[in-house]
């Protein structure tokens, strides 16, 4: 694996299409990393990946922090759509993405998220940003 960061966000993205309420609000397919703002609404988007490399440890493995920014759009309406979403979504990662056959996670940070309006007022959008953070070991 070249890039910890990336299965990181192929573990995130496969517990959140197999939660069956963040499917029952957000269609599989508009839960993707991309462009910051979906086309598709409502959608969840990953994005900003980041690695701070922390090392070797035993066995020809290596260590690293990855952090990711999860975007939640929707349009804004009276049942709060992106909130319930968010609140979904939160309940999926509330103890991290499970293992994969490329990485571990060894410690997760409980997600933060700010919600926002969307800066172009005639869109109506509601942007929630949620902040996952993960040390992640694999084998070289």
């Amino acid at each position: 694996m070249l890039d910890p960061a990336l299965a990181f966000q192929t573990a995130i993205r496969a517990t959140l299409i197999n939660a069956p309420e963040v499917v029952a609000l957000v269609e599989a397919s508009n839960i993707r990393a991309g462009q910051v703002r979906g086309e598709r609404l409502p959608s969840v988007v990953l994005s900003d990946a980041r690695t701070e490399y922390l090392g070797c440890a035993s066995g020809s493995q290596r260590l690293a922090r990855v952090f990711l920014t999860l975007h939640v759009w929707a349009v804004e309406d009276g049942p709060d759509t992106a909130r319930q979403i968010g609140a979904a979504t939160y309940q999926a990662l509330e103890f991290g993405p499970a293992d994969t056959p490329e990485i571990d996670v060894d410690e997760w940070h409980a997600p933060s998220v700010v919600w926002l309006r969307d800066p172009k007022p005639e869109l109506s959008l509601t942007h929630g940003v949620m902040s996952l953070e993960a040390v992640v070991r694999w084998r070289v």
